[in-house]
């Protein structure tokens, strides 16, 4: 699960901030910061599922502006898939959504 969440942070930090023809953004720069797999191994282990919450959702707000909004046909599938990783109660139910996220996120960089 741990890389699932880094892997989705890179991706949406890749969409935010990313510019072509620059140096591409990789998991040890500075902005993964707050988002690497060891900090999100020590919230899987203490099965703290709303500061999970809280980190994916900051990432994806950031690729949701990079996508254009709501209003946008990208924005509104990733706003789907969002409300479904917001509804999870347990580490269990965090891991569908945040493989679909992870997969949708992949196609569209």
């Amino acid at each position: 699960m741990e890389t699932s969440l880094e892997t989705i942070a890179l991706f949406s930090l890749k969409l935010a901030y990313e510019e072509e023809g620059l140096s591409p953004i990789l998991r040890d720069d500075m902005v993964m910061g707050d988002y690497q797999k060891d900090i999100f191994e020590l919230l899987v282990k203490r099965g703290d599922v709303q500061a999970i919450q809280f980190k994916m959702n900051e990432c994806l707000s950031l690729a949701m502006d990079a996508l254009g909004g709501v209003e946008k046909p990208l924005g509104r599938e990733l706003s789907k898939l969002s409300a479904q990783l917001s509804q999870a109660q347990s580490l269990e139910q965090l891991g569908q959504p945040l493989l679909a996220i992870k997969g949708y996120l992949r196609d569209i960089l």
